[in-house]
């Protein structure tokens, strides 16, 4: 379908107050592993466009996962595995397609600097990490001069190993470090349904904790909703939004209905 000159001209002016608003903010976005495979492009091409209004950034997790609520479990070969992955191969590429949408970006792990301290979550998931402290002065670094951080989600323990952190557990405490503006994550599902099988448009902290307890909310879809309920405790808004929907961050930004869950305090 084409638009007319009118149309086009009514999609610029609805999108003019957000895109003023969120000018100079930092806005923390997680990819998904599916949702990045289904619209890659188009994904990556709004994160550059978020950078010439405000800053933006992103991260990525990666064998045979095993899960315990929602949770990858991290042995000690799985560990070599996630960093080969998210070090060696997912980061390059997200930085590299960056560049030629036209965009500045530069790959990092939460071990370098080290930008997220971890500890082990609990003994039974092996070296999967829960945050104790991040240092933004890595990141911020980065920002400052025009690029976009690539953060894989790779925290370094006390006791100098890596831990494999949950990828919605890590874009919050980001988002809390950085006092940004929103925390986006990309998923492959279209937001927080209801026992309708509707997607909830919006969730109150109370109703959101409500829903875990309930066991309304089971999945994957736990530690996304955690890691909302963290991320309020320093950032004004949370979404949940599908990845697989070409340019779904502008939709969610942009637009006044947008698109998914949103998670408000």
């Amino acid at each position: 379908m084409t638009l007319t000159v009118e149309e086009r001209a009514k999609v610029l002016v609805e999108a003019l107050p957000y895109i003023k608003r969120f000018h100079g903010q930092i806005v923390v976005i997680k990819v998904g592993g599916n949702a990045i495979d289904h619209a890659r492009d188009e994904t990556l091409l709004d994160i550059v466009l978020l950078r010439y209004v405000g800053s933006a950034m992103s991260e990525r997790l990666g064998r045979k996962p095993e899960f315990k609520n929602g949770l990858r479990i991290t042995d000690e070969k799985t560990m070599e595995v996630v960093k080969m992955v998210l070090t060696g191969k997912v980061s390059p590429d997200l930085v590299a397609a960056i560049h030629r949408l036209g965009g500045q970006a530069v790959g990092m792990s939460g071990e370098d600097g080290p930008t997220i301290i971890a500890e082990p979550l609990d003994d039974t998931m092996g070296f999967v990490g829960k945050v104790t402290q991040v240092n933004k002065e890595p990141i911020t670094a980065l920002l400052t001069r025009g690029y976009i951080p690539v953060i894989a989600s790779i925290g370094l323990g006390y006791d100098g190993h890596a831990y494999n952190i949950n990828a919605d557990t890590v874009a919050a405490e980001i988002a809390v470090a950085l006092k940004a503006a929103k925390v986006i994550l990309l998923t492959d599902v279209p937001g927080v349904q209801g026992v309708d099988g509707q997607v909830v448009a919006v969730l109150s902290k109370e109703d959101a904790r409500h829903r875990i307890e309930k066991g309304e909310v089971t999945g994957g879809m736990i530690p996304k909703l955690e890691a909302c309920l963290r991320a309020l405790d320093g950032v004004p808004l949370a979404h949940i939004v599908d990845g697989r929907t070409k340019h779904a961050l502008l939709l969610e930004l942009f637009t006044e209905a947008g698109i998914g869950t949103m998670v408000t305090p």
